[in-house]
């Protein structure tokens, strides 16, 4: 009977942390006009386009010097992003790179954090789909030491976040969503209880 209690436990614990997250993700959209930063930060995956799209509108209002795409499939040409979001071609080609390593969302973090060095960038505006932003800013934010990031959540087609849980492609996009951010805050969780070094080992060396 505890062993069925604690699950019962644990399993109230969990669905009341999925209704919460699904509640930030529902409140995060529209999202407010970011401070002007020094780049734009396109994060691909379902819905790709309607994120770059919003992260060029955000690049035409000036809100950063440059943007990147990050984790855009390998098969892909400049020219078919371009195509595919309607992007201003003087602006795309000016100011818009392509980043074709990342392929999970710690990739894209890595792939940012490169890019941010190399443009000596420390401000800039994340734009990702509504329901992956919350472990993107996990992964970007440990990815990223000292750069001051925005979130920039959009809306997409993918996802309608106010009736989720009324499909089952809904219900299993946020579970599956909410289950990789618990385990990266796990991962992080573990990672701080790393070896410490023992007290007075620096004063006997």
């Amino acid at each position: 009977m505890k062993g069925l209690a604690a699950i019962l436990v644990l399993a109230l614990i969990w669905t009341a942390g999925l209704l919460a997250f699904a509640g930030r993700i529902e409140q995060s959209t529209p999202a407010p006009d970011p401070a002007p930063a020094d780049g734009v930060v396109a994060l691909t995956g379902a819905g790709s386009n309607e994120r770059i799209k919003a992260a060029m509108d955000l690049l035409e209002d000036g809100k950063g010097e440059r943007m990147l795409v990050s984790g855009v499939n390998r098969e892909a040409s400049r020219e078919d992003i371009r195509a595919a979001t309607g992007a201003v071609r003087r602006l795309y080609d000016c100011c818009v790179d392509l980043g074709f390593e990342a392929a999970t969302t710690l990739g894209n973090a890595r792939e940012t954090n490169a890019w941010a060095k190399a443009m000596r960038y420390r401000r800039l505006i994340v734009v990702t789909a509504d329901y992956h932003m919350p472990r993107a800013m996990l992964e970007l934010r440990g990815g990223l030491p000292g750069v001051a990031l925005q979130s920039y959540p959009v809306a997409t087609s993918v996802l309608d976040a106010r009736n989720w849980w009324k499909t089952g492609r809904g219900a299993r996009l946020v579970a599956v969503e909410y289950c990789k951010y618990l385990a990266i805050l796990s991962r992080e969780a573990l990672l701080s209880l790393g070896p410490r070094a023992e007290p007075g080992a620096k004063e006997r060396a």
